[in-house]
């Protein structure tokens, strides 16, 4: 190991690790209404229309501000924005308890989508303010692996909250999850305000030669890195077309991480702590692959086939769940279906944060992020219509597979060898 790749292995151990942690409670924070649902849904009488849409609201609130969230990051500086968006999430998070019917679980659903807006095109472009493009893929993949720790975690944790402490203190299992999950959001922001650094300048673990590589690293990544204004962004085909195919892939995103508990008790597991314990088994087969995916294209610089064979597994694996019953094969089809899926996402992000620089990153990494996470609306939403209809989820999951073929596709017609965006 050279003395740059040293270096950078120091930055990894002081940012990666504490950068985890935040997303693994923020993406608890977001997703385990779905474990919730297992209870709370009959307790409060809600249909799966009327959950998918208090699901899905979250993306809207998200949606409408995320690019100021962002460009406000800009100027506060991550480390107080971060540690912002964590405490008001986590507060917001646990106050799902008071959910009473529809009304309430759609209005603190849109309010923790605005809490949390801000936060991943922040983390996303925080780390362009260390990386070049070139090391940028694996520590995305480092970072976004929280979203399979989260489930790893999160399925057991969920499953013996609501099994256990039912009835506790004259609450449900459900409203000890939404209290106890909530917390640790909190702690890790306030965490937040001391540990983080805003630059590589402002580091104090950094000496002068230290800081000066890290500068020369960055400054030496190839251009483009668009200094555009904010209505280039805006009007730039490029940047619509990431949208387009980042929405497409978040629809199989957040199909797996607001309805695998219910698809786990599709294939005939029924108790709850057991449901919990094998959304885990998905999760960590699918933090091992895009951790491989992801080191496999910054080694060899290529990206446009690696998102596109993933997106193409993550479909396969949930049309496969439409057609199986018994456990065991279930499994197996929903371990490609979400390895497949989050594989997807660690590439995708080396594609715009390459494109754009300064005030354009800010900007369009946040446009692309939001408007692909309306899909986190669409998709639970979309999936709990025609469950109501159909009574299944079978056409509903053979909608997001054809959303992720076609987002795969879509990579290979519109990003060239080069990997820029045609």
């Amino acid at each position: 190991m050279n003395a740059t790749d040293a270096l950078y292995a120091r930055v990894s151990r002081r940012l990666v690790p504490f950068l985890f942690l935040c997303y693994v409670v923020a993406y608890l924070d977001r997703v385990n209404v779905g474990f919730a649902k297992l209870q709370m849904q009959a307790d409060l009488a809600l249909s799966d229309t009327i959950y998918g849409f208090g699901a899905g609201i979250f993306f809207i609130g998200y949606f409408l501000f995320e690019v100021p969230a962002n460009l406000l990051m800009t100027k506060v500086g991550a480390r107080r924005w971060i540690a912002r968006i964590m405490v008001s999430w986590g507060v917001i998070s646990s106050c799902m308890l008071f959910t009473k019917d529809a009304h309430s679980f759609y209005l603190l659903r849109f309010l923790l989508g605005v809490a949390e807006a801000g936060f991943f095109p922040g983390v996303i472009l925080y780390l362009t303010y260390w990386y070049p493009a070139r090391r940028r893929a694996r520590i995305v993949a480092m970072f976004m692996s929280a979203i399979a720790v989260a489930g790893v975690l999160g399925g057991p944790l969920s499953g013996w909250i609501m099994s256990t402490l039912a009835g506790h203190s004259g609450l449900t299992g459900w409203q000890w999850l939404f209290l106890l999950e909530g917390l640790p959001s909190v702690v890790v922001g306030v965490w937040a305000l001391w540990y983080l650094d805003d630059s590589i300048r402002d580091s104090s673990w950094l000496d002068d030669d230290e800081v000066a590589l890290l500068e020369a690293e960055l400054a030496a990544d190839p251009e483009p890195r668009a200094q555009w204004s904010l209505r280039h962004v805006f009007g730039s085909s490029r940047v619509w077309m990431l949208c387009l195919i980042y929405f497409l892939f978040v629809m199989g995103l957040y199909g797996v991480g607001f309805w695998l508990p219910q698809l786990i008790r599709n294939a005939g597991v029924q108790d709850v702590l057991n449901v919990g314990l094998l959304t885990a088994i998905p999760y960590g087969i699918a933090a091992v692959v895009m951790i491989v995916v992801a080191r496999s294209s910054d080694r060899s610089g290529e990206r446009r086939w690696h998102a596109a064979i993933a997106a193409f597994a993550g479909a396969a694996g949930l049309a496969v769940t439409t057609q199986v019953h018994d456990p065991v094969t279930a499994m197996v089809a929903l371990s490609v279906a979400t390895a497949g899926i989050l594989a997807t996402f660690p590439v995708f992000w080396s594609l715009p944060t390459a494109m754009l620089g300064g005030t354009a990153a800010a900007a369009g990494i946040a446009m692309i992020n939001s408007v692909g996470n309306l899909a986190g609306f669409v998709s639970p939403y979309l999936v709990g219509a025609i469950k109501d209809i159909t009574h299944s989820t079978s056409h509903g999951m053979m909608v997001l597979a054809a959303s992720l073929l076609a987002g795969g596709v879509l990579v290979l017609a519109c990003v060239n060898r080069q990997n820029e965006v045609l």
